[in-house]
């Protein structure tokens, strides 16, 4: 597959832009490429893989069809693997400014560096839109934006033998408290109120180890930096009554969530239902003929925020394209176990 520049000028033809490069975009280009169509991916990151990849790249997730345990990082590293015989191009550290049905039925979309596309459908498997870490909000805390206080965990093996203090009451910071406990040479959670947001069963094994004395929990809000001769040595929390605890602290790690924000896709006609794009669960197709709607990004009754979800929605999806494109060929569904034609589509040899 191909990574290429911005290219201003002529627009590039394809049979279908897909906006977004995280799992369910990828996929989706799997799904395309083994009906025989081809596609282009933009994305606004400057890498594939979406939150996987931005957010918590060595996180372990659980339930993904026949892999036991697959790291977010390595699960964009095996999908990336899996559409290399379809040829993709990617178009990454790009931002879809404008987006137009055509006459013919065709979308113009042109990105913020001036590259146009010409497409037949489109896809949006934008996640939850374009996002940014909620930080921390206290005096200080950017200058230390990478060293000492993280939003992501890039190597969780530096992190090993560190005074670690985590805020957060999410899935993200519970998981990691988890994960790095036993690596970790102290390790304290501190959350702005008694309940967590996390999974039951990760709250009960914090709790658990809070109770044995294995770690620290505090009901507070950061205050202040710790900082001695420019270096980070803790961070000042302080509780509801007002009084102020110093904590020591190696790395600060900070998981507030998401400003997930639609951006221009908002502005695209498409109807939404809490800022979410309405599809139907036929096609996964928006109110918009030709354009499509999988992963985070899309609605419908009985909805998961599921990646295995965001798999599902692509393949059907990938039908309901190729209808849209070719409407009077006929649609056969063919087996990669059995089929010569997937065969020669997946570079299988004979």
């Amino acid at each position: 597959m191909s990574q290429i520049p911005p290219v201003p000028g002529a627009a590039i033809t394809t049979e279908v832009v897909i906006i977004g490069a995280g799992p369910c975009g990828l996929f989706q280009v799997f799904e395309l490429g083994l009906l025989g169509i081809g596609a282009h991916v933009i994305d606004s990151l400057a890498h594939p893989g979406g939150q996987c990849a931005e957010l918590y790249p060595e996180k372990p997730i659980y339930d993904i069809p026949a892999l036991p345990v697959c790291g977010a990082q390595e699960l964009v590293d095996r999908l990336m693997q899996q559409i290399e015989p379809f040829h993709p191009t990617l178009h990454l550290g790009q931002e879809v400014v404008e987006f137009a049905r055509q006459e013919s039925g065709r979308f113009h979309i042109r990105t913020a560096t001036g590259t146009t596309f010409d497409a037949g459908a489109v896809v949006i498997a934008a996640g939850v839109g374009s996002f940014q870490p909620r930080r921390i909000g206290i005096e200080g805390a950017e200058a230390f934006e990478g060293s000492g206080l993280h939003y992501r965990v890039k190597n969780a093996s530096t992190l090993h033998g560190q005074h670690l203090v985590i805020f957060g009451g999410g899935d993200s910071a519970l998981d990691w408290t988890l994960e790095l406990l036993p690596k970790a040479r102290s390790v304290t959670l501190v959350h702005r109120r008694a309940d967590y947001r996390a999974a039951p069963a990760s709250v009960a094994k914090v709790q658990e180890h809070v109770a044995a004395g294995r770690m620290r929990s505090f009901e507070a809000l950061p205050h202040s930096l710790v900082v001695e001769n420019g270096a980070l040595r803790g961070v000042n929390i302080k509780s509801r009554d007002g009084t102020t605890h110093a904590l020591d602290a190696d790395q600060l790690l900070v998981f507030f969530g998401l400003h997930p924000k639609l951006g221009a896709i908002a502005e695209w006609g498409l109807e939404l239902e809490k800022k979410a794009l309405r599809v139907d669960t036929e096609k996964f197709q928006t109110t918009l003929p030709g354009v499509f709607a999988v992963g985070d990004i899309n609605t419908y009754p009985g909805k998961k925020k599921l990646i295995l979800s965001g798999f599902h929605e692509a393949a059907l999806a990938a039908f309901a394209i190729q209808h849209h494109l070719y409407p009077q060929k006929k649609q056969f569904l063919q087996y990669t176990t059995t089929s010569p034609i997937m065969h020669q589509r997946l570079g299988v040899p004979d």
